[in-house]
């Protein structure tokens, strides 16, 4: 799968789990991908919420590379 592609399935699959997140409240934003990492920003109630690890590595990364197993990690960028 090129860049490109893995961009746009990254942003689909984060398009999916964006209702689960708006139902406690947060949200979640797109920043880019990157040398097989993606960059993310949680808002609203996630910004604070102590289980922003776990969000992130248990459950939108282990999504994720379910699908794009080449995908080593994600990075939530404090904007």
């Amino acid at each position: 799968m090129d860049e490109k592609n893995i961009e746009n399935k990254v942003k689909e699959l984060i398009e999916n789990i964006r209702p689960y997140l708006n139902m406690d409240g947060g949200d979640i934003e797109f920043i880019k991908y990157e040398d097989y990492y993606v960059y993310v920003k949680l808002t609203g109630a996630c910004t604070n919420c102590l289980l922003q690890d776990n969000t992130i590595n248990d459950g939108l990364l282990v999504m994720i590379q379910e699908e794009i197993p080449e995908i080593k990690g994600i990075i939530n960028v404090p904007l």
